[in-house]
């Protein structure tokens, strides 16, 4: 009986600060390369933000998973995060990796956050295109 007891005990400890190491985030974003029908691993996403004397400032740099996503930009708390931000995908370098030629450098999309939902900002790429849509 003890055994079970602090057994249970480990269980509830550990999910509690399983719990509490899980952030949540208001931004998220991921790019399926349409070529391939893939996602696209390892492309640099800068998230940069318009401040009020129209000049863009850093905020966050992050590279993709092997599911070609980012899950952690603009992370929930104490700061309001309205305003208008732009997304930098770094796309020559995937596609140079790929040894394919590309038109677009880089791919910005410039959106705003006006309230506390979830944005996520995905993109559709290939060499000679790109699409994005608000998701969810």
């Amino acid at each position: 009986m003890k055994k079970f007891f602090a057994f249970v005990l480990v269980l509830f400890f550990s999910a509690t600060i399983s719990a509490q190491k899980k952030e949540l985030y208001q931004l998220s974003s991921h790019i399926l390369d349409i070529t391939t029908g893939k996602p696209a691993p390892d492309v640099v996403i800068r998230l940069e933000q318009l401040s009020e004397n129209n000049t863009w400032s850093l905020v966050s740099r992050k590279t993709t998973d092997a599911n070609g996503r980012v899950g952690d930009f603009l992370p929930y708390g104490e700061i309001k995060h309205q305003g208008t931000y732009k997304l930098v995908f770094e796309t020559a370098p995937y596609f140079k990796r790929q040894q394919r030629d590309s038109f677009y450098p880089w791919i910005e999309v410039v959106f705003a956050i006006s309230d506390n939902q979830h944005y996520h900002v995905p993109i559709t790429v290939s060499p000679f295109g790109y699409a994005t849509y608000k998701g969810n």
